[in-house]
């Protein structure tokens, strides 16, 4: 069974008197343990699409279902407890806590989770990043990159079932964004976690084994590697 399935999906958005369509008549799959990758111009739904898979939005037409759950029939209690146990989100403008260090940033999802904290696995996970040496820096004391890859590791400390990475390594320099593309796939292969990317990345899109071409909202063309 397919992890998360979108059947006729469109989402709409208020502009004053007009609707704005993001995204029209979507309809995909994704297998436990897919590499995805969304492509397309600026404008074409990619973030739109990432937020509701990720049940950050809800679609104004159409179904999503996750595990086989009606995502429109979940209440907000329901949505926040499954966004928590089972994605992780790496959003193009990182989204850390101003006040929390490194540590602390990477942390807090188990806290707002209510889950073991093991500090052992929180460390790895700093250092698997390349960020042994920045534990106690706070966001305004690393560079975009550093930022992009606490973000990276805070999605990733709760074991998700479902990382969505919007451009993911943007904000990186070609060596740093292999090592955290081969962190993701080492990740994929162990844990068989699925990735779903919004990216202009060629490295990633390589390493996906469909990519999804949108234009204008609507998916114009599925690439199966």
């Amino acid at each position: 069974m397919a992890i998360i399935t979108t059947k006729n999906v469109e989402k709409f958005y208020k502009l004053g008197k007009t609707s704005l369509l993001a995204l029209k008549n979507v309809s995909l799959e994704f297998e436990r343990g897919d590499i995805a990758c969304i492509m397309g111009p600026s404008g074409a739904g990619k973030s739109t699409l990432l937020h509701l898979l990720g049940c950050l939005d809800k679609p104004t037409k159409g179904e999503i279902f996750i595990n086989g759950a009606n995502v429109m029939e979940m209440n907000d209690d329901e949505l926040s407890l499954f966004r928590n146990s089972s994605i992780g989100f790496i959003f193009q403008s990182f989204n850390l806590i101003p006040v929390l260090n490194v540590y602390e940033n990477v942390e807090y999802p188990l806290i707002i989770g209510k889950k073991k904290r093991d500090k052992e696995k929180i460390l790895e996970l700093i250092e698997a990043v390349g960020l042994a040496n920045h534990i106690k820096h706070k966001p305004d004391e690393l560079s975009g990159g550093q930022r992009q890859r606490v973000a990276i590791a805070r999605a990733l400390v709760t074991e998700p079932e479902v990382v969505l990475a919007d451009e993911p390594t943007a904000n990186l320099d070609s060596k740093t964004g292999e090592m955290i593309l081969n962190l993701l796939l080492k990740l994929n292969e162990e844990k068989n976690t699925t990735f779903i990317f919004s990216t202009h990345s060629e490295a990633i899109a390589k390493q996906s084994k469909k990519i999804i071409h949108l234009l204008d909202g609507e998916v114009k063309e599925i690439v199966y590697a």
